[in-house]
C-alpha cells in the first residue's frame, strides 16, 4: 500500500510538471503572429501520414533511417507495456493484462522484448556515430557543449531504460519458474531469458532486482517525459502537428504583405478601396514578428543537421547554417518566454533575433535554393525565417547589399534588373 501511495505521488508530480512546462512552450509558440494553416485538411492528413508517420524523408540516409525506425516503433509500442506498469503501480497488481489477453499477452511481451533489444542496439550505434565516427553533420559552430550533451543524454537514458526493462523481465522470468509470491506464469521472454542465468538464484534477491528495475524503469520514463521540453527530443510530440501544418504552397513561393499589395492595387486602380490592415513591421526583426508556425518549427527541430549538410552556402564555407537559424530562433524564443515569466509580458531586454543571434552575413549567404527545406525530415522551413528577416533589412532599414541596391535602382528606372534602358533592351539581337 505504501508503494502504491508513493507511486501515485510521483506520477501526479510528474504529470503536473510536464503539463506546466508544455503550457509554457504553448504560450511561447502563440507569441507568434497568426497564420492560417487550416485549409485542405485531406492533403494535410495525407502529408502527415506520409512524412511524420511513414518517415519517408528519412530513407535518403538508409542507416540512420533503419536505426531511427527501430527507436520510433519501439517508443510507440513499448508504451503499451508502460500503460500496464502504471496500472500495476496504482492498483498494486502485477501484469494486470496477462489474464484478459491470454495467449496474446505472451506474444506482446515477446515482441516488446525484441523491440527493446533493437532500440538498445540502435542507441549504441547512434552513440558511436556521434562520439567515435564523429560524423561531420553533428558538428558546427552551433553544436556547442549542450546540444552535443543533450543527444548523448537521451541515447544513454534510452539504453538504461531498455536494460532495466529486460533485466526486470529476466528476474520476473526466474521468479515465475520458482512460483514465488504473486509472480504467476505470464508472458514470453525470448531476450530476457538469455540474460536470466546472469542473475542470482535466490528468490529474495530476484524479487529485489525485479522491483528495483521496475521502479527505475517507470521513474526513468517519467523523468524523461519532463526532460523533453528542455531537449531537442521535444520533436517526439511536435513532429506530427508540425508536419500537419506544413506549407502546402510550392516551395520558394514568397508571401505577399497585404498592406503592400493593397497599395499596389490602389496605384493600378484608383477605384480600388483597400481593406484596413494594421502594419506593425515589414518583415522580421525578433521572434514575435514570426508566425506561430515558425516558432513551432523552432521547437520541433531535431538538430539532425540534414539541412546544413546540403546547404550550398555552408558547404562552400559560408557562415550560414540552416540548423543554427532554427536553434537561434528557439533560444531567443526561450529567452523571451523566461523574461515574461520573470518581468511580465511588456518587458523588453533590448535584444533581437537579428544581430544578437543571427548575423546579417548569415542572411545574405543564403541562395534561397530550398535544399534545407527539402532535406528536413519533419518539414521545417528555415528559408522562411531567412527571407522574412531579409525583408526587414531591406524594407525597414534600407540596408541591402550594394549589388541588390543597384538592381533595385535598375528595376525602378529601367523596368529590368540590368542597367540598360528599355529602348536598348534588344540591341543584342540586332545584326551587324
Amino acid at each position: 500500500m505504501i508503494g502504491q501511495v508513493i507511486f501515485i505521488i510521483i506520477l501526479l508530480a510528474a504529470v503536473y510538471l510536464f503539463g506546466k512546462n508544455v503550457a509554457k512552450v504553448r504560450r511561447n509558440i502563440l507569441l507568434g503572429k497568426d497564420t492560417d494553416r487550416s485549409d485542405n485538411p485531406t492533403a494535410r492528413w495525407r502529408i502527415m501520414a506520409k512524412v511524420a508517420l511513414g518517415q519517408t524523408k528519412m530513407v535518403k540516409r538508409p542507416t540512420a533511417a533503419v536505426m531511427h525506425f527501430f527507436i520510433y516503433v519501439g517508443f510507440v509500442i513499448i508504451n503499451l507495456e508502460v500503460l500496464e506498469i502504471m496500472i500495476d503501480g496504482i492498483f498494486g497488481s502485477h501484469r494486470v493484462f496477462s489474464k484478459p489477453l491470454g495467449s496474446l499477452y505472451g506474444l506482446l511481451i515477446g515482441g516488446f522484448e525484441v523491440l527493446a533489444l533493437l532500440v538498445l542496439v540502435s542507441c549504441v550505434v547512434f552513440l558511436a556515430r556521434r562520439n567515435i565516427l564523429k560524423l561531420r553533420r553533428f558538428s558546427g559552430t552551433e553544436m556547442t557543449a549542450w546540444p552535443k550533451s543533450d543527444a548523448n543524454y537521451i541515447l544513454t537514458i534510452e539504453i538504461l531504460l531498455m536494460m532495466a526493462f529486460l533485466t526486470m523481465n529476466a528476474a520476473d522470468y526466474k521468479l515465475q519458474a520458482l512460483h514465488f509470491g504473486h509472480y504467476v506464469t505470464a508472458g514470453s521472454f525470448p531476450v530476457s531469458a538469455l540474460i536470466a542465468p546472469l542473475l542470482p538464484a535466490g528468490a529474495d534477491a530476484l524479487a529485489t532486482i525485479e522491483r528495483g528495475c521496475w521502479w527505475f524503469h517507470i521513474i526513468g520514463i517519467l523523468a524523461f517525459l519532463n526532460y523533453l521540453p528542455y531537449s531537442k527530443h521535444f520533436h517526439i510530440l511536435l513532429a506530427f502537428p508540425n508536419v500537419y501544418y506544413s506549407n502546402l504552397k510550392p516551395k520558394g513561393e514568397f508571401s505577399n504583405m497585404a498592406s503592400v499589395t493593397n497599395e499596389v492595387k490602389a496605384m493600378l486602380d484608383p477605384s480600388f478601396v483597400p481593406e484596413t490592415t494594421e502594419i506593425s513591421r515589414f518583415g522580421v526583426k525578433d521572434v514575435t514578428d514570426l508566425t506561430w508556425k515558425n516558432l513551432m518549427e523552432a521547437y520541433t527541430c531535431t538538430e539532425c543537421g540534414r539541412c546544413t549538410s546540403v546547404c550550398p552556402a555552408n558547404i562552400t564555407g559560408k557562415l550560414l547554417s540552416p540548423r543554427k537559424i532554427m536553434m537561434d530562433t528557439r533560444d531567443r524564443l526561450t529567452e523571451v518566454g523566461n523574461n515574461i515569466d520573470k518581468h511580465g509580458k511588456d518587458y523588453t531586454d533590448d535584444k533581437t533575433l537579428l544581430d544578437n543571434y543571427i548575423t546579417r552575413e548569415e542572411l545574405w549567404a543564403c541562395t534561397t535554393c530550398n535544399a534545407c527545406v527539402e532535406a528536413c525530415p519533419v518539414n521545417i522551413n528555415p528559408l522562411e525565417i531567412i527571407t522574412e528577416m531579409r525583408r526587414y533589412v531591406v524594407m525597414e532599414e534600407s540596408q541591402a547589399p550594394a549589388s541588390l541596391n543597384n538592381m533595385f535602382g535598375n528595376m525602378e528606372n529601367n523596368g529590368a534588373p540590368w542597367k540598360y534602358s528599355q529602348a536598348d533592351r534588344f540591341n543584342w539581337a540586332e545584326k551587324e
